[in-house]
Parts: structure tokens; sequence; C-alpha cells
């Protein structure tokens, strides 16, 4: 049976943390399932369309990596796509807690799924979505904290 992990977010933007998280989840799995989740309640910098095109740019020499959208329970994406892992990346300790009661819950609605939780490697630990869309609103530099396709789609929008 293939190891598939589902690598579930919003993505707005991806960052050079959550390119880690995949490339090292790689040897672990046959494929990895960047899965964007829709939330209709929330405002994204980025359109679905933009954060599907920048995930596929910057794992475009990947062959186990997939993109793809969902709607609705992360749970019920990963029993859909016949995946019983879902793969996390853990920043700081409130990440962590917070894994853990959504891993239990997901745990409660599909009993064989497993969490898989990747420490964060220190020099990407303080990088996050929410901070870089900061940065990019502001009109700050978010080279540093993001893959190059990102910096390229930031500057075509200003």
């Amino acid at each position: 049976m293939k190891k598939i992990a589902i690598f579930p977010g919003s993505f707005d933007p991806i960052t050079i943390g959550h390119v880690d998280i995949v490339q090292r989840a790689l040897p672990l799995f046959d494929q990895v399932i960047i899965a964007i989740g829709t939330n209709s309640q929330k405002k994204y910098l980025f359109s679905l369309a933009e954060r599907l095109a920048l995930i596929n740019e910057c794992f475009k020499n990947e062959e186990k990596v997939i993109t793809d959208t969902f709607k609705g329970l992360t749970a019920d994406y990963a029993n859909e796509k016949k995946s019983s892992y879902l793969l996390r990346g853990v920043r700081t300790s409130p990440d962590f807690e917070f894994e853990k009661t959504i891993a239990q819950l997901n745990k409660s609605l599909s009993p064989q799924l497993e969490t898989i939780l990747l420490v964060s490697q220190p020099q990407y630990s303080h990088v996050s979505s929410t901070i870089v869309r900061e940065i990019i609103v502001h009109g700050g530099d978010v080279s540093p904290f993001v893959p190059a396709a990102i910096v390229a789609a930031i500057k075509a929008k200003q």
C-alpha cells in the first residue's frame, strides 16, 4: 500500500519553512499531497489559483509532490485520498499544543489517521505565513522567508 501524506494548510503564501517540512518528509512517504484548504470566511493575500501555481512552481522538479485543494474536514479529505497520514510542522510550544489537539480530534473522526509532526529547523522557527503576509502588506522584503517564486509573484502583484 502506498504511503501518502497530506500536508494541509492555507499556504498564503508558502514559506521556506513549509518547503523544508515537505523536503524532509519526502524520504518517509511515497507521495506528499500539499492540500490547500479553502475557507470562505478568510481573506487571502493570494487567490487559490495563485497559491496552487506558486506551490507547483516550488515543487516542479519533485514527482512525489502533488498539490490539491479541499473544502471541509481534513480527516474527510484524507479518507477520500486514501491517506493514513497527516503531515504538520511545529515551530513553537503553542504550535505543538494546537497541533496535538487537532491530531486528537482527527484521530477521533478517523481512527486510522496518524498525524506526523516534524519540528521546524531552528533557522525557520520564526517564519510564518501570517508574519510574511504582514511584511508584504507593509512593503517589506520577504525574500529571506519565502521561495524565489513567491518573491517574483509579489513583485508582479505590486
